[in-house]
């Protein structure tokens, strides 16, 4: 594999696996990438965006299979489903915030859990870790 498509890949892979439970640094990488100045800016913001997008949509799934095993019923006391409340009141759109660190995780496992709109959800998603990227992307730039 060329060396320009296993740094890219290394940008998805990292980008991925920061937007699902296990913690992960893809803004450092976007940033340093953005500082070698060898890929064009926008490629570097849409591969990082869509792999941030995929690892959240897997963290969304895992939520919706969870919730097939374990029903809110069961698992949340009345004080933790008025919070789950608050999330089905603004719906996927409170994805939009998935890009925050800690809180986003959770919103996108809420999100399954609460089997709220695949289509919305994605849109949220992918609106969110775009601006987040595009903003990294372009502060990094600006200090180079």
């Amino acid at each position: 594999m060329h060396e320009e498509s296993l740094s890219l890949l290394g940008l998805f892979g990292s980008a991925f696996i920061s937007s699902t439970i296990a913690p992960g640094g893809s803004e450092a990488v976007l940033a340093y990438m953005v500082s070698i100045g060898d890929k064009p800016l926008q490629l570097l913001i849409l591969v990082a965006t869509i792999g941030n997008t995929l690892g959240a949509l897997t963290t969304w799934w895992l939520g919706s299979w969870a919730a097939t095993k374990y029903p809110l019923e069961k698992v949340l006391s009345d004080d933790k489903r008025k919070s789950i409340n608050t999330v089905k009141k603004w719906g996927g759109w409170a994805l939009l915030f998935s890009w925050l660190p800690v809180v986003g995780d959770g919103l996108c496992f809420a999100g399954g859990w609460l089997r709220l709109s695949l289509a919305t959800s994605v849109v949220a998603i992918l609106l969110g870790k775009a601006v987040r990227y595009t903003v990294v992307a372009y502060a990094s730039a600006s200090l180079i």
